[in-house]
């Protein structure tokens, strides 16, 4: 699959997160993964993103992130593509995507580098060498410490013929619409805030009706369901499952910082496909949090 060809497949559907499987010695457990990706494929997603934030690539050794992404390629070979996270500094960032690619991934969602400041200049550099390391397709993650702004993208876009992404976890809607209309039709673009379905209709008016779900980990129906009301303009649907799940889902997952990862790890076990414990520095919802989760998912019915 060539960048442009993923482009393709990225610019229509609904995307997601698949989290990622831990015993309960808090090591990888791959046979777990693989049940996990067995169920979510078949639901339509679009493409699948492995070691992606909601799948802790934060938490993941070296060796742990080969074999997180080699076992999504091989189980999903023949359902879904495989887009590999990675980060980290830009050494980092480059052995990363080239094992993804040497893997098989069909392309990289770049997330930002962690915790050091830089300038604008120093973060399209990081971006042009990760993508110049590579020749699969790259999304570009806005969110964080990456705030790239619509010149550099264009100069980036100009440089790079494989960065065929981009996905905005800033929610600033003047540079969201500024980008858009700068790059026109040379990115797909995808929303990427947290609990995307929030603003699922709104960044759809901006020209980005893709994004990603990660409650698609354990209400994959319901989640497809809301992702085809919002592409239909359904608006009693929308504002009928927002109403009723995602609002008070909002509750529990802005009750601590990391949440927005613990809460889906949550959700999985309640919809019986446990991913074991989150890994530190993030914490697991407290016992009430879980009960109140579980309400919630039980008003969505079979799945």
């Amino acid at each position: 699959m060539n960048p442009q060809e993923l482009k393709s497949i990225l610019s229509n559907g609904l995307l997601s997160f698949p989290i990622t499987d831990f015993n309960a010695q808090g090591d990888f457990h791959r046979e777990g993964y693989i049940k996990r990706l067995e169920w979510l494929a078949p639901y339509g997603a679009s493409a699948l993103f492995a070691a992606g934030g909601t799948g802790e690539f934060f938490s993941l050794a070296a060796s742990e992130y080969s074999q997180v992404i080699k076992t999504a390629v091989d189980t999903c070979a023949t359902s879904v593509p495989i887009l590999a996270g990675v980060g980290g500094s830009t050494r980092q960032a480059i052995e990363y995507a080239q094992e993804a690619e040497r893997l098989g991934a069909k392309g990289l969602l770049l997330l930002p580098h962690y915790l050091t400041e830089a300038s604008q200049d120093g973060v399209a550099a990081h971006v042009e060498a990760v993508c110049k390391s590579v020749k699969i397709g790259v999304i570009v993650y806005n969110r964080n410490v990456c705030r790239l702004t619509a010149p550099l993208l264009e100069r980036l876009a100009e440089r790079c013929p494989n960065l065929i992404g981009y996905k905005d976890g800033l929610g600033d809607i003047e540079l969201m619409v500024s980008i858009r209309r700068r790059l026109g039709d040379r990115f797909s673009y995808l929303g990427g805030l947290p609990t995307a379905e929030v603003y699922a209709a709104a960044y759809k008016a901006l020209g980005v009706p893709v994004y990603s779900s990660a409650v698609f980990n354990f209400i994959p129906k319901t989640a497809m369901d809301f992702y085809h009301a919002v592409a239909r303009e359904d608006h009693a649907t929308v504002g009928k499952i927002i109403d009723d799940f995602f609002l008070p889902y909002l509750d529990i997952r802005n009750r601590k910082a990391g949440y927005a990862v613990s809460i889906v790890k949550a959700g999985a076990t309640i919809s019986g496909y446990s991913a074991g414990p989150v890994r530190t520095p993030l914490t697991d919802l407290l016992p009430e949090e879980y009960e109140a989760l579980a309400a919630l998912i039980d008003k969505q019915g079979p799945q």
